[in-house]
């Protein structure tokens, strides 16, 4: 196709401003009082119906009601839903089901529906946890009742439970099961999309699987179509995101390369059968990307005199109205029609969370529902507007929304409604009653009960929140009128657009201290901008850095020795005030500090920019907390007739010798905390990245800390040896090996003079324990992430992976798969995964611990690195925990399958080890991530989520054992470990007695 052939790429304001969207949306909002009446009365026969309706078996409406997700037994369903069908193990199952059913009181649960879908599982639920005492063991309970009535009894009928949901929420398991059951005789010819099951793609083998799923069902479904025409004909949904391992912003062009030709021939081949085809929506962050794929693919000469390409979009993303114009635009380039489904969003907790990580302006979704259908209508009559070049397809349960849908079209008809398989029955057969013409479609699952899962959760999640119509629509005891309150009225006003307890990311950590301002890398227009700023920068690379002598070192803490006086005595709001100016200054010269980073350290961009980030939450933090705990000091009670107040102040010079894989971050954690505790600092960063210590080390000094205060001297091991046995130094602070901290330890222990503190944080061979209740794809992400991101080189770093023998295989290869999709090459490059490891050293003893586990290990993996200081992924896999004895410092993984039975000794073998920095657990059982909290004395525990980049203030990070002594970094009590500590009392009494108390009132 020619380039004139592709509109502009879509580009729109990522996050704005709820209130201005507001304004506009409630302006447009108004409705004449006769079309109001009529929708009162419309959406009142709706809702009537839902109530009236006595469904013998029972749909997820019946299940939120019965298990309403703000109740210990919804939240105990939706977990056993989501994970007990995939747990392929007797023993995991029947702890699983304890620890879930001993979360709710499932035996003495009064069932409110006559649904058999509900009596059934409540049944069998009940039966379960009159088996499972909550507190009693399986080995207890479980292995008395086994004699009895048979462990197997329990466990089918937890099992049965969960998949006599699944299968009222899936039309069925296979393509070909699921067209037979569609092909049910009706009133009218029903109207399907055909979703296939399956989380997005994470190895190149998935996006291949997923690819021919589609293929398949694609020519079943065309098979199976009849002869009547669009949009009288059946469909599927598509998801992008399984057809391409690295679905995500910084691999564009690789995925605009490999995946457009793939939709390309999927589409080809619904055209040939004339079915709706439709992209499913996607994340916030890959809208752009998904938008330029469907741009590329729809305009593909080919694809020519169809109208059944479509796509969704999101009405909770700020963004849907500027979609529906780029859709309208595409359209009419082509002079083609598109279908156009408006669904409301699935994904909206993953949105707000990930803005606020993300340290984004404002986030790209409503915080409100309200605004989201407030926002839904407006943007449903945009689409209704857009007739016949748009076909409109809404997907609502919500018997407002379709009453008002059904009032803004005027009978022009030319769209169609689109419900949930499983839901919307009661609401849809009135709506076909009281209006015959309006069609609907059906969005049905397709896939094992064990792929529903998530599916199901989501759904559960999506419509069962208290504020859902779904949740409360045939609940008598809400008013209809208070189901009948329009969006509008809800909001307001403008400025009750925002919910008032979600705080915009900035505001996270208000009112101590504002969050560090990030990007969405997803949002091309933000990340242009900061690779423009990035290469204008060019960091000079060519001054030669000088080490300084023995002589310099001794000079330089003479010096801060003379300078601490007068800094100590500065008051702690002024050291703030510096702190903040300082991490303000960072901030608008991140670009600057990004492109050093990459230069001198290695870092991906991703890296580099969190990084930067993390330095300036150091900043604002220790800013934040020295003026608490360094004011005015702490009165203690005492007796009356004196005063009693406890301080805190500064020890003298500190001495910081921070390391090469956090240059920038620990650097300015080290000083900062140190200078805020009214220390005056010798720093001595590590050899390898001197430029970003001395950058650094100026911007604190423009920002007001005294040249006297703080001292920066370059150098090797043997400087930093020298400043540590000057014997004015009154503490020192140390992020490196655990071999260095020991050797520093002891030189300050063989001082003579005042014994003075050492605060090190040291490395670890760092686990993760994964059970059979664990989601493979969430694992095969945090593994990979934590293990070879930022090429292995983090304290915190994934070094010995613990699988249970059960699904292990599994496992393992998805988290291969996904490890060779991982791209190593220049940092600079915005597309780059791994970058190099940080000198030719550390290459060189990597590259030999590979060479020893090539011969010693199973091999699952063994990249291929490109020429230089680079080392690709490896993968190796012990029979024993114990046979990693050192931490490896890079992208190495080691695996050591366990079975279930053993896990004490797992637990054994990681205690043995003396490390205790991070440990990482993927499981869905409560009592078994207890245990492993309970049992392992490790500084960070990270549950079902990776294990990498604790953020300053939320995860204070710091171990025990072999990996440091603690105090925690970026905690509440790292400040007073540079401190000493000073009472005063004075006797109030002691000229002429106790005035206060003799005056004071009865």
């Amino acid at each position: 196709m020619s380039p004139d052939s592709l509109l502009p790429p879509f580009t729109a304001p990522y996050a704005p401003d709820d209130a201005a969207i507001a304004a506009r949306l409630l302006a447009d909002a108004v409705m004449t009082p006769a079309q109001d009446t009529r929708i009162d009365a419309t959406a009142t026969r709706l809702i009537d119906a839902i109530r009236a309706k006595d469904d013998r078996f029972g749909g997820v409406e019946d299940m939120l009601r019965e298990y309403a997700l703000s109740t210990k037994e919804g939240l105990a369903l939706m977990v056993l839903a989501e994970a007990l069908l995939r747990v392929p193990d007797a023993r995991t199952a029947d702890a699983f089901i304890e620890d879930k059913l001993g979360q709710g009181d499932f035996i003495h649960h009064e069932t409110k529906s006559s649904a058999f879908l509900v009596n059934a599982s409540a049944w069998a639920l009940g039966i379960s946890q009159r088996a499972i005492q909550p507190g009693e063991t399986p080995q207890g309970t479980l292995g008395r009742l086994a004699k009895r009535i048979g462990l197997p009894a329990v466990r089918t009928a937890t099992r049965q439970a969960m998949r006599l949901m699944g299968s009222h929420f899936v039309l069925g398991e296979t393509i070909d099961a699921a067209l037979a059951r569609a092909r049910a005789p009706s009133e009218r010819p029903a109207r399907y999309s055909f979703d296939m099951l399956g989380e997005g793609a994470r190895t190149r083998d998935d996006a291949q699987r997923y690819f021919d799923s589609y293929a398949s069902a694609i020519s079943a479904i065309g098979h199976a179509a009849g002869n009547r025409s669009l949009p009288d004909r059946p469909g599927i949904s598509v998801k992008l995101s399984a057809l391409h391992p690295r679905y995500e912003a910084i691999s564009h062009q690789r995925v605009m390369r490999e995946l457009v030709p793939r939709l390309i021939a999927l589409a080809q081949q619904a055209k040939a059968y004339d079915l709706n085809f439709t992209v499913d929506a996607e994340e916030a962050d890959r809208l752009e990307l998904s938008l330029d794929v469907i741009d590329a693919a729809f305009a593909d000469p080919s694809l020519a005199g169809w109208d059944g390409f479509g796509l969704a979009i999101q009405a909770y993303q700020k963004r849907c109205a500027d979609v529906i114009d780029h859709i309208d635009a595409l359209a009419r380039r082509h002079d083609r029609k598109m279908m156009v489904r408006l669904v409301k969003g699935a994904y909206w907790d993953t949105e707000i969370k990930r803005a606020q990580e993300r340290g984004l302006a404002g986030y790209p979704v409503f915080t409100r529902k309200a605004m989201t259908d407030l926002n839904y209508i407006a943007c449903a009559q945009k689409l209704l507007a857009l007739r016949p070049r748009i076909f409109p397809q809404f997907a609502t349960h919500n018997a407002l929304t379709v009453a008002t849908i059904l009032e803004l079209d005027g009978s022009s008809g030319g769209y169609e409604f689109q419900r949930l398989h499983g839901m919307g029955d009661a609401l849809y057969e009135q709506l076909g009653k009281d209006h015959p013409a309006i069609r609907w479609r059906t969005y049905a699952p397709v896939g094992s009960h064990r792929d529903l899962l998530a599916y199901l959760v989501r759904r559960l999640l999506e419509n069962g929140a208290n504020s859902s119509f779904v949740a409360i629509a045939a609940d008598d005891a809400v008013p209809v009128a208070t189901l009948l309150q329009r969006p509008a009225a809800i909001i307001g006003s403008p400025d009750r657009a925002g919910h008032a307890k979600i705080p915009l990311p900035a505001d996270l950590y208000r009112p101590e201290r504002a969050n560090s301002h990030g990007i969405e890398f997803g949002e091309r227009a933000a990340l242009d901008k900061l690779l423009a700023e990035i290469a204008a920068s060019k960091p000079d690379m060519d001054n030669v850095v000088v080490d300084a002598n023995a002589a310099q070192a001794c000079a330089a803490v003479t010096a801060a020795r003379a300078g601490f006086a007068s800094w100590s005595h500065t008051p702690a709001q002024d050291r703030a005030a510096i702190l903040d100016h300082a991490a303000d200054l960072l901030e608008q010269r991140r670009a600057s500090f990004i492109a050093l980073l990459q230069q001198e350290g290695g870092k991906t961009l991703d890296d580099a920019l969190s990084e930067v980030r993390e330095a300036i939450d150091f900043c604002r933090y220790y800013a934040a907390q020295g003026r608490q705990q360094f004011g005015e000091g702490e009165v203690v009670p005492g007796p009356t007739g004196e005063s009693n107040v406890l301080s805190l102040r500064g020890r003298g010079v500190f001495v910081a010798i921070s390391p090469w894989n956090f240059p920038l971050a620990i650097f300015l954690g080290q000083v900062s905390a140190a200078l805020m505790a009214g220390n005056t600092v010798v720093a001595k960063p590590a050899e390898q990245t001197p430029r970003i210590a001395a950058r650094a080390v100026r911007l604190l000094h423009e920002a007001g800390v005294p040249r006297s205060a703080l001292h920066l001297i370059q150098g090797d091991g043997r400087i930093g040896a020298a400043l540590v046995a000057h014997p004015a130094i009154a503490g020192v602070v140390f992020t490196g090996s655990t071999e260095v901290a020991r050797s520093i330890n002891r030189a300050l222990a063989a001082k003579d003079g005042p014994i003075v503190p050492l605060i090190a944080e040291t490395g670890g061979i760092n686990a993760m324990i994964v059970d059979a209740t664990a989601l493979p794809e969430q694992v095969a992400d945090d593994v990979v992430m934590s293990a070879f991101r930022s090429a292995g080189q983090r304290c915190s770093a994934l070094r010995l992976l613990l699988v249970q023998d059960d699904v292990a295989d599994r496992m393992i290869e998805m988290i291969v798969g996904a490890a060779e999709e991982l791209k190593l090459g220049d940092p600079s490059d915005p597309t780059t995964h791994i970058g190099p490891v940080i000198d030719t050293e550390a290459k060189q003893k990597l590259d030999a611990h590979i060479a020893r586990m090539t011969i010693e290990a199973r091999v699952h993996l063994a990249g291929t690195a490109p020429a230089g200081n680079f080392v690709a992924p490896h993968i190796f896999e012990f029979a024993s925990a114990r046979q990693l004895a050192e931490e490896v410092f890079g992208p190495i993984l080691h695996v050591v399958r366990y079975r279930a039975s053993e896990f004490d000794r797992v637990l054994q073998d990681i205690a043995d080890t003396g490390f205790g920095l991070t440990l990482g657990v993927h499981s869905r059982i409560d009592d078994m991530v207890e245990r492993v909290i309970a049992r392992l004395p490790v500084g960070n525990v990270y549950v079902n989520r990776n294990m990498i980049g604790a953020v300053v203030g939320v995860q204070p990070f710091g171990g025990f054992g072999l990996s440091g002594t603690g105090p925690k970094a970026g905690g509440p009590h790292y400040l007073a470990r540079f401190a000493t500590e000073q009472t005063v009392t004075i006797n109030t009494a002691a000229a002429g007695g106790n005035a206060a108390l003799m005056t004071g009132d009865e």
